[in-house]
């Protein structure tokens, strides 16, 4: 039992990936399932396509490495946050399809709560502002439009979690219900001064409290395997939400650290160690993780729409084939041509928290194409994560030069949007060797309550860079840019 099964549930696929005690990653494997799009702005999965991706995967890692489930040691879970389920306790069976994080159906909802003076009551508590983004109104709205949720859940028989709650709960043969901290502190319910869910939000959110999941640590017992799922019962050790996963997998556990991630969305999160930073930039405060009932907090940034954007040039547009098509097509765009993009698809997150605004694209020529439209989805990362450094490092008094920001997620495999990054920030961009480490995180947790990996000081100790970005762009171009960027932006929330 010197292995370590890490499941990393996100927003597109399911992977997983197995470790060694080492944490040198063994086998894996990954596959993608279908996004539902029923309105503008609304966004869908199907539980069971989670369930069964993740199922499957497991198996097949397992089958590449060569294992059995009697060589795991434990399992560490990392997922999209905020997606929303409620399904049957008795039966498992979902009320509705998984409304994801992305979804903006409950925005008048937040304009309402916000309208009636309640945003102050509910940040203060949650580190969180009011918008879709977060579980709490999702849930909202699936018990007031599904047929008979609201009595069934005032009467015991529904439950709700986040996608880690529902996997955990599919795993262990609907034996345990529960959540981790930070999966909990982005339900918009969660007191993360208290360490408990709110009784006075809920109540305002008509959520009953017996319907939420029992919140343990990150590295803690939240149950054990089906035996029937993989061959023998395999101890669940260590949950985090992707964002915190990466957070821990880069090693960033000394308050000041800083790591951006860059999936379907962006997100970058800073260590502020057992303080919680309330911001004055509209930046969330959140938990970054909970190890042996202690709290380390984080202020966070996000960004909706990061890899997405590439997505759109493949699926929307159809200029390229494949995701890694990008860069290259870029690098041949029209150095004369300054076209910006506001990938708005689904709103802008911080630090604006505009739920209604749409995308736009400004310059545009006679001789835009497909290689300026590819250029303009990658500047548009780099563009978006100034936004949320400058606001953290307003909050934590960091100066912008001293800033090292620690990159992870399939976009930073591209030089040359790395590259833009720290020439736009102004910042040094640090590459691990490992870049998916989400799932390493989750694994370091599973791994490290399994007694099989190092402790914190250990893991920290191996973290490795495999290169530097420094800013080369001069400050005068890079003013004139960022400038640029935010003419398009306040352009686009006026329309």
């Amino acid at each position: 039992m010197s292995h370590i099964l890490a499941f990393d549930q996100g927003t597109t696929s399911s992977r997983a990936i197995v470790f060694d005690a080492g944490l040198t990653a063994k086998a894996s494997a990954q596959e993608e399932f279908t996004q539902h799009f029923p309105q503008s702005g609304w966004v869908e999965h199907a539980p069971a396509d989670l369930w069964a991706t993740t199922l499957a995967t497991g198996r097949a890692a397992l089958d590449k490495a060569g294992l059995t489930a009697g060589d795991i040691a434990a399992i560490g879970i990392t997922n999209q946050r905020e997606t929303t389920l409620v399904w049957d306790r008795e039966t498992g069976e979902p009320i509705h399809r998984a409304i994801v994080w992305q979804d903006r159906r409950t925005a008048g909802i937040c304009d309402a709560l916000k309208a009636d003076g309640h945003e102050p009551m509910i940040t203060a508590r949650t580190g969180l502002l009011l918008d879709p983004y977060f579980s709490g109104t999702k849930l909202k709205w699936l018990l007031d439009n599904v047929d008979g949720a609201r009595a069934r859940a005032e009467a015991g028989q529904l439950i709700f979690g986040t996608v880690d709650t529902f996997l955990i709960w599919k795993l262990t043969g609907g034996a345990s219900h529960v959540t981790d901290a930070t999966n909990a502190a982005r339900t918009l319910m969660y007191n993360i001064a208290d360490g408990a869910w709110d009784a006075e939000i809920c109540a305002l959110l008509g959520v009953p409290m017996a319907m939420l999941p029992e919140v343990r640590d990150c590295a803690s017992d939240f149950g054990t395997t089906d035996p029937a799922l993989f061959g023998a019962a395999i101890p669940i050790l260590g949950v985090a939400g992707d964002q915190q996963a990466a957070t821990i997998g880069q090693a960033c556990f000394q308050p000041g650290m800083m790591k951006s991630t860059y999936g379907t969305g962006c997100f970058a999160l800073l260590n502020t160690g057992d303080t919680m930073v309330t911001s004055q930039n509209r930046m969330l405060t959140t938990i970054a993780y909970q190890l042996d009932g202690k709290v380390t907090y984080a202020l966070e940034g996000s960004i909706f729409v990061a890899g997405a954007a590439v997505q759109w040039l493949r699926d929307g547009l159809g200029i390229i084939e494949a995701a890694d098509q990008t860069q290259a097509l870029a690098e041949t765009a029209d150095a004369g041509q300054d076209v910006i993009l506001v990938p708005a698809f689904t709103g802008l997150g911080a630090p604006y928290w505009n739920a209604e605004c749409r995308g736009a694209v400004y310059g545009l020529t006679r001789g835009s194409g497909p290689a300026e439209f590819a250029r303009a989805a990658l500047q548009s990362v780099g563009y978006q994560t100034r936004d949320l450094l400058q606001a953290m490092q307003a909050d934590w008094g960091a100066q912008g030069g001293d800033a090292v920001l620690r990159v992870d997620g399939g976009m930073t495999a591209s030089d040359w949007t790395m590259q833009f990054l720290a020439d736009i920030t102004g910042a040094a961009v640090d590459r691990p060797h490992i870049l998916e480490t989400t799932a390493l995180g989750a694994a370091w947790l599973a791994g490290m309550r399994a007694g099989i990996c190092p402790d914190m000081d250990g893991f920290a100790a191996n973290w490795a860079r495999e290169r530097q970005f420094t800013p080369q762009m001069d400050e005068g171009t890079r003013s004139a840019k960022y400038a640029a960027w935010g003419r398009a932006v306040q352009a686009t929330l006026l329309v």
